[in-house]
């Protein structure tokens, strides 16, 4: 039994077929991903036609070129779907900071004073400054 358990994972660790091996990443040159970059502006999709021509006059292999406008297309939709995220996010601060300036001139919520020169010293960005805001607020407190 021990023999034909052991025999088993043999087939599983040897491998009839060397591994093939990858090329190495492609260090493009600035004037590559400048001409590149510009391409990509206005023309997200390439012919095989413009393709071929792409890759001729940079110096490239029409297959760095099909990988460079897949991996940018990638990082566009990642770049889009984190922006979107971002306004999401902004806006719920700024729904929740409406309510809570509302709250607050109802006389529902106490206000406390802040110190508003330490604030602004210390946020780096519209956000970080509703997020401070956010934190320093006491809780809710009703008038008896």
């Amino acid at each position: 039994m021990i023999h034909t358990s052991s025999s088993h994972l043999n087939l599983f660790n040897s491998r009839s077929q060397p591994k093939k091996k990858r090329k190495s990443r492609t260090a493009f040159t600035n004037h590559q991903i400048f001409e590149l970059e510009k391409r990509f502006l206005y023309q997200k999709y390439l012919s095989p036609a413009d393709r071929d021509e792409i890759a001729s006059s940079l110096g490239l292999t029409n297959a760095q070129v099909i990988t460079w406008f897949q991996n940018r297309r990638a990082k566009m939709k990642r770049d889009y779907e984190e922006q979107k995220k971002d306004r999401e996010t902004l806006a719920a601060l700024s729904e929740h900071k409406i309510f809570l300036e509302t709250a607050q001139n109802m006389g529902i919520l106490k206000k406390k004073p802040q110190p508003s020169s330490a604030v602004s010293a210390s946020c780096s960005s519209p956000t970080d400054h509703l997020l401070q805001q956010q934190q320093q607020q006491q809780p809710v407190k009703y008038d008896e």
